[in-house]
């Protein structure tokens, strides 16, 4: 039976620069497919605008001010003992528009202040290359990731940081929740696959032919930016990114049982397989052929994805539901896609129900089949927290959260899951990429900024600071 975490356990927390950098037009940076869209609230779906319009308030472009707060931010990190800090890089600081031949050196001399800060701790940066804020100028000219132009332009940015960001950064995520290009909503996230859409993200026009062709051309990309990193910085350790769907069986019904499967083969599974094993699953033959979906490569495709396997795999999980034949059941909310709800399941203040178990039956899952390295990058809880008048802010349900899941991790670990580490999102409180609320906070550490613009932009500890400094100094044995 495998023992409790390693001593090498990576603990820290996990930010995208698009929900919290702001600055969206200092030092050079370019219009990104975030900066466009408004905010939204539970039960009011985010719109997306055709550019950015005067007289409308876009979360994305103050967001917390990380961009001028990140010294004070990181000696919080710091203080709580991070190990390790998920951020990712807003493309568009490095190339503005996605297409320029040389990149802009403000915005990478941002980024290297911006490690060196976390190195200057000991902490170890994780970068995600791409998390939701493709160069609206790409959105533009090609409808995003549908033109296979976009790999070469990728390739480039990748290029750019990996050679810039040598001794100071190891570990590397290609894409954020790439199974996300799964779902209808993955044509705003991550696909930019909305030229000239203006409306509610829930209503985007869905076409799955363009969405999956446009995902085909994100594994070549993940595929060719991987193996660049392993040719020419054999140093680097570069994974995949996945939102991880649990799914159960409403009822023991075999019917409820194969639906279930075949929705985690397309939502969780297809994505990882490609990325981990390099190669398209047979199952997808028939999923493409039942719903008319042909996916065209180009010679050489099949060799680059098989060159191109990460070194281990990332999830973000958040919750989990229930999938039945029956077109009758309840719905609960949920990130990306709803699903059923479980009856033995209690939900958030935003219905995404909480299921700690689904985290250790998950990763049993995954480990189970791929036999690579697991992280756990994103994994939190979405609340309204209360300004005491003391100043405090008294988060027991976080911390309760956070508690259970890091428990069932634990049972993973003995379970002889090889678990790299732990990065909750949200660690500090940002714009959510859902609602593009400041309401829905995650954070371990408060940030005074509010859903209509307004605040001082003070840093407050909360209560679940002082609780997650402690569970990393005893390496998750104090919970």
């Amino acid at each position: 039976m495998g023992q409790g975490l390693s001593e090498t356990f990576l603990w820290g927390g996990a930010t995208a620069a698009n929900q919290c950098e702001g600055a969206y037009r200092e030092g050079g940076k370019g219009l990104s497919t975030a900066d466009v869209v408004l905010a939204g609230q539970r039960g009011v779906p985010r719109k997306r605008t055709d550019g950015v319009v005067e007289g409308y308030y876009y979360p994305s472009h103050t967001a917390i001010d990380f961009y001028h707060h990140y010294k004070e931010d990181i000696a919080l990190f710091a203080e709580m003992g991070f190990k390790v800090f998920r951020l990712s890089i807003a493309w568009t600081r490095i190339f503005p528009t996605g297409m320029e031949n040389e990149p802009n050196e403000a915005g990478l001399a941002f980024y290297d202040k911006v490690f060196d800060e976390c190195l200057k701790y000991g902490i170890e940066p994780l970068v995600t290359i791409s998390h939701y804020e493709m160069p609206y100028a790409l959105i533009e000219k090609y409808n995003g990731w549908e033109a296979r132009e976009c790999i070469d332009y990728f390739l480039n940015y990748c290029k750019a940081i990996f050679e810039r960001y040598q001794g100071k950064v190891k570990y590397w995520l290609t894409f954020n929740e790439i199974n996300g290009g799964t779902t209808p909503l993955g044509n705003l996230l991550s696909l930019g696959t909305v030229k000239g859409y203006e409306g509610k993200i829930t209503e985007i026009p869905d076409d799955p032919k363009v969405r999956f062709q446009a995902l085909h051309h994100q594994f070549v990309a993940s595929a060719k930016a991987v193996k660049l990193a392993h040719e020419k910085y054999p140093e680097y350790l570069i994974g995949d990114m996945n939102v991880f769907m649990t799914k159960y069986p409403f009822t023991c019904n075999p019917e409820d049982v194969l639906a279930t499967q075949k929705e985690m083969r397309i939502m969780n599974w297809f994505c990882s397989d490609v990325q981990v094993r390099g190669e398209y699953p047979a199952y997808m033959e028939r999923y493409f052929e039942e719903n008319n979906i042909h996916v065209k490569m180009e010679p050489g495709d099949e060799e680059i994805l098989r060159e191109g396997c990460v070194d281990f795999y990332t999830l973000s999980y958040y919750m989990s539901s229930c999938v039945s034949k029956d077109p009758n059941g309840e719905q609960t909310d949920g990130n990306l896609i709803a699903g059923l709800k479980n009856p033995y399941l209690k939900a958030s203040d935003w219905g995404w129900q909480i299921d700690p178990q689904g985290l250790h039956y998950s990763l049993n899952e995954i480990y189970d089949r791929y036999q690579i390295p697991v992280m756990v990058v994103e994994n939190g809880l979405g609340a309204y927290d209360k300004l005491e008048e003391d100043g405090s802010i008294q988060d027991d349900y976080r911390i309760d959260y956070l508690r259970d899941h890091i428990k069932e991790m634990k049972e993973a670990v003995k379970d002889g899951v090889d678990l790299m580490g732990y990065t909750p999102w949200g660690c500090i409180d940002l714009v959510s990429a859902s609602t593009g609320e400041m309401a829905k906070r995650y954070g371990f550490i408060y940030v005074e900024k509010y859903d209509d613009g307004t605040g001082t932009l003070a840093r407050r500890k909360k209560k679940s600071f002082d609780w997650y400094k402690e569970v990393i100094a005893s390496n998750g044995e104090n919970l």
